[in-house]
Formats: C-alpha cells, sequence, structure tokens
C-alpha cells in the first residue's frame, strides 16, 4: 500500500533530481541542457530588472548571457520544501540554491528559488544576491550582455 509519506518522497525526488540536473548544466556551463529543465511559461525573476523575463526562449537566451557573465560561479548549497509563487500564489514544490560568484570584480552571495510545475519542470525562477555593489556590477555586465544578444 502506498502512503501518503511515500508519495510525497517521490514527488520530492523528482523536483530534486531536476534541480540536481539544473546544477549540473550550471556548472559545465552547458546553456542546451537547460531546455527540458524549464517550463514553456517559465518566469525568471532578475535582482536588476523589474519585471520578470517571460516564457522559455527568452529564459534561455538570458541563461546564455548569464553563464558568461558570472565568473568562479559556484553552488555552495540547497534547502528544499514548498513555498508559494510569485504569478499564482498557489503553493509549489521549491528548492533554494545557495551560490557564491564574481561580476565585475565583486564578490556576490546570492539565492536562487526554483518552483516546479506538476510534470517537475522549472516554473519559476527567482534571483536574490548582495551585496548591493554586487547588484550594480551583476547589473551593468548582465546589461552590456543582453545589449550584445539583442535582447
Amino acid at each position: 500500500m502506498t502512503t501518503t509519506a511515500d508519495r510525497f518522497h517521490a514527488t520530492a525526488d523528482r523536483f530534486r533530481a531536476t534541480a540536481d540536473r539544473f546544477r549540473a548544466a550550471v556548472d559545465t556551463r552547458d546553456p542546451a541542457a537547460l531546455d527540458d529543465l524549464f517550463a514553456e511559461d517559465i518566469r525568471f525573476y532578475s535582482p536588476v530588472k523589474f519585471t520578470p523575463f517571460e516564457g522559455k526562449p527568452a529564459v534561455l537566451r538570458l541563461f546564455g548571457v548569464l553563464l558568461r557573465t558570472f565568473e568562479d560561479f559556484r553552488y555552495i548549497g540547497d534547502h528544499s520544501g514548498t513555498s508559494h509563487t510569485t504569478a499564482d500564489g498557489a503553493s509549489a514544490p521549491s528548492v533554494v540554491l545557495l551560490f557564491r560568484a564574481k561580476a565585475g570584480g565583486r564578490e556576490i552571495h546570492g539565492v536562487d528559488l526554483l518552483h516546479f510545475d506538476d510534470d517537475g519542470r522549472i516554473k519559476e525562477f527567482t534571483v536574490m544576491v548582495r551585496p548591493q555593489s554586487a547588484v550594480h556590477a551583476l547589473g551593468e555586465a548582465v546589461l552590456a550582455g543582453l545589449t550584445a544578444e539583442g535582447m
């Protein structure tokens, strides 16, 4: 007999597997590996832009820029659970990935908050970074990359 706890752990394992595949794609700087991890209607909330990037094509192009912009990017920890999404306020499985990186010569401390849809794909992605000087350096570097990409 399958219990509620068994179903919860099987579901949590599926989201954890997506998060692990995402980390591997970032670690190897492989934007093509991100394609099947993102929902078609993904929303990406950036610390340097008020409105989100929306849709898989835009977010994939953004990740191409981000993977070239960050220096010495590394994940240093993670937490998983559930949280409310920004788009619809629904509770969704989520993973928080803690990272360190450099951009524009500034050390960045940050978190990536990943929310998952029912199929295990990332439907919402929020990035938060500190300190403020790093946010400015990151914003300038990302803007230059986006401009070069015609975004």
